[in-house]
């Protein structure tokens, strides 16, 4: 007789080609018996978080994700036009004028789309759930949630549930287009232009503009105990030093930018506790946005995902484990 698997809902941080270093930590939960109910995801998070809600939904091994992962070819997202393979950064320039990003994105779509046809789940209406004893409304009922950034309208959006906002029916929209849109780095990738159902059009960037680790989004607002607990899922330690001032205007440009897509909260995670419900996974001497990763670091970070989740694990306290 099958082992019944205890609930709770995950929370996965946005950090690049990092990503596969959260699907350690998620694999060493699945193993100590845990079932995802609900899963959020910015950036790579939201990649992750897409192949997980896609594949448990389907009642496939999670395991499986180890080899997908590995099969994701990284430098293939800095794809580039022939005037950037002819004139470099020149033609790198050219492009983030003519299509405010100098990659297209597209590799995504080559790698993720074909994986979550191969599972039949393509659109956030298979993953809707009947859930009644939630607290989230009805248009909130899914077990994935992607987050972008809209630049148009200056807000966060959380993908399925804003899409009523936009004019357009939930339960339609393509998964992996969000996830496109949710991983969008400023200037390094093509925004995503939407189309609302009311016309016009408005600019999806990176959802770790706004909200890369939203802990608190499946948080119940109806006083009422928590059924089961919602865990983060971070790609970075403790607040790093680095105290050197900030000389030029592109300087201060370009750090803000990093400081919007980075780990401006860390200092609150631990004054408010949420680092007692949070994986920290060691992601050192890796960046964001390092498309060269080898085998070698991709190893190293699945495996620091799954000793950073069995030591958060250990340390759990006896007994039901709330936010």
């Amino acid at each position: 007789m099958a082992t019944q698997r205890r609930s709770v809902d995950l929370v996965l941080e946005g950090g690049g080609v990092k990503g596969v270093g959260l699907l350690g930590a998620v694999l060493a939960l699945y193993d100590a018996g845990y079932r995802f109910e609900r899963i959020a995801g910015t950036s790579a998070g939201a990649i992750v978080a897409a192949l997980v809600a896609t594949y448990q939904r389907t009642g496939r091994d999670l395991h499986e994700l180890q080899s997908v992962m590995a099969s994701c070819e990284y430098h293939k997202f800095q794809d580039a036009t022939l005037v950037e393979r002819l004139t470099g950064p020149i033609g790198e320039g050219t492009e983030l004028v003519l299509h405010k990003g100098m990659h297209s994105g597209k590799y995504l779509y080559e790698w993720l789309g074909p994986i979550l046809a191969a599972t039949g789940i393509t659109t956030f209406g298979q993953l809707a759930l009947a859930d009644a004893g939630t607290s989230l409304a009805p248009y909130q009922r899914y077990s994935l949630v992607v987050n972008t950034s809209d630049l148009s309208r200056r807000c966060l959006v959380r993908l399925p549930w804003d899409y009523p906002r936009y004019g357009v029916p939930a339960d339609d929209q393509p998964i992996l287009d969000a996830v496109r849109a949710s991983m969008s780095f400023p200037f390094f990738f093509r925004p995503v232009e939407f189309t609302p159902g009311t016309g016009g059009a408005v600019t999806w960037v990176d959802g770790g503009l706004l909200s890369n680790f939203p802990i608190t989004i499946f948080d119940r607002t109806d006083g009422r105990a928590q059924r089961w607990p919602t865990w983060g899922i971070k790609l970075s330690g403790q607040p790093v030093r680095n105290d050197r001032p900030v000389r030029t205007a592109l300087g201060i440009a370009l750090d803000s930018l990093s400081t919007l897509m980075g780990d401006w909260n860390q200092y609150d995670l631990t004054d408010e506790g949420v680092n007692q419900r949070t994986v920290f996974v060691d992601t050192t001497g890796v960046s964001t946005l390092d498309f060269s990763l080898t085998g070698e670091q991709e190893k190293s970070l699945f495996a620091n995902g799954q000793a950073a989740a069995r030591k958060f694990l250990h340390q759990l306290p006896p007994g039901p484990v709330q936010p």
